[in-house]
């Protein structure tokens, strides 16, 4: 699969557990410059402007300029083809967790 492709996909962005990270601090907030964002995590600016880029890419991220400041929030909407992914294989493990019962009841 091209690389590039793998960086706007929703699962390869959440796949990591700093922009998973990074994603839950930014739904707790409207906006976070990065500065605040970086105080969060034992690396630098570089790299957690490395770690935004992808999310921007999955569209999971936005950010506007105010002055020499960058602002990032987060867009929610793409996390709901992994809401519905998962809800998919919850409705599949409580019916065969069912029929498991089922099984062991009789």
């Amino acid at each position: 699969m091209n690389t590039a492709f793998q960086e706007r996909d929703v699962y390869v962005a959440i796949a990591d557990p700093t922009r998973r990270k990074l994603i839950h601090l930014l739904a707790e907030s409207d906006e976070m410059p990065l500065y605040e964002l970086t105080s969060h995590f034992q690396m630098g600016r570089t790299a957690i402007s490395k770690h935004l880029t992808i999310l921007k890419e999955a569209d999971l991220v936005r950010n506007r300029k105010i002055g020499r400041e960058t602002r990032y929030r987060l867009n929610p909407v793409p996390l709901q083809e992994v809401k519905d992914w998962v809800s998919f294989y919850e409705q599949f493990w409580n019916e065969r967790a069912i029929l498991l019962k089922d099984i062991l009841e009789e």
